[in-house]
């Protein structure tokens, strides 16, 4: 019962969503812990703020290490944040820890950086590391103009890679979108996988109190 959690683009609501997810099965009496596989940008104390959030929802002893194998300190793509920090992302460290948390835990999150086909090094990218996790991906749509169309290209990449869109979460980032009722219901005749919420746009939102809009019985795997 684990899940990939990716994003139409940067900036919309994926590590909100992802610990939502991650309250959500809690609740449902689950050992849930978040992973972030690849972080960018670090505060003062070196540490990112999503791998900081999903730590805060975990309810399972785990190593930062494992939780997040690569940080480095530049809000850049992957690719370019280890190369300037002169290191190199390997997808089978990122496996290792994955496993390790698999083996603790009912439900492990993992929470991509940027879109789905975001490159992690000169050969691989977002899309390779998901088909070796072998996980179904679940989409946070940040509800903004231009949705539609990255929200279609990201569940055909999904599909067209032999992988399985388990959900989708319609995340309102922006508070004036236009026709937000006809975006979400064009969404929902053309992607063939359910819609697990509706988020609505929040000054500052909370994971916890969104946990209780995200439909995860909807998800195939039984809780």
């Amino acid at each position: 019962m684990n899940y990939f959690v990716t994003g139409t683009d940067t900036g919309v609501g994926k590590t909100l969503i992802s610990c939502a997810l991650l309250y959500a099965f809690a609740a449902h009496g689950k050992r849930v812990v978040g992973m972030k596989p690849v972080a960018a940008g670090c505060d003062d104390d070196d540490l990112n703020d999503d791998v900081k959030k999903l730590r805060s929802a975990t309810n399972i002893l785990a190593s930062l290490g494992q939780i997040n194998p690569y940080s480095f300190p530049y809000p850049v793509a992957p690719h370019i944040a280890a190369h300037n920090s002169g290191a190199r992302i390997n997808l089978e460290r990122i496996l290792e820890s994955y496993r390790e948390l698999a083996a603790q835990a009912d439900v492990v999150i993992v929470e991509g950086a940027g879109g789905f086909q975001v490159p992690l090094n000169e050969a691989e990218d977002t899309t390779d590391l998901v088909i070796a996790l072998e996980i179904p991906v679940i989409v946070v749509v940040g509800m903004r103009l231009g949705c539609l169309n990255h929200a279609l290209l990201t569940v055909r990449a999904i599909n067209d890679c032999g992988l399985k869109c388990a959900g989708w979460v319609a995340n309102v980032v922006d508070a004036e979108m236009a026709s937000l009722e006809e975006n979400i219901q064009s969404l929902q005749q053309r992607i063939n996988s359910p819609l697990l919420g509706i988020v609505p746009h929040q000054s500052s939102a909370d994971a916890r109190t969104i946990s209780s809009q995200l439909n995860i019985d909807l998800l195939t795997e039984p809780i």
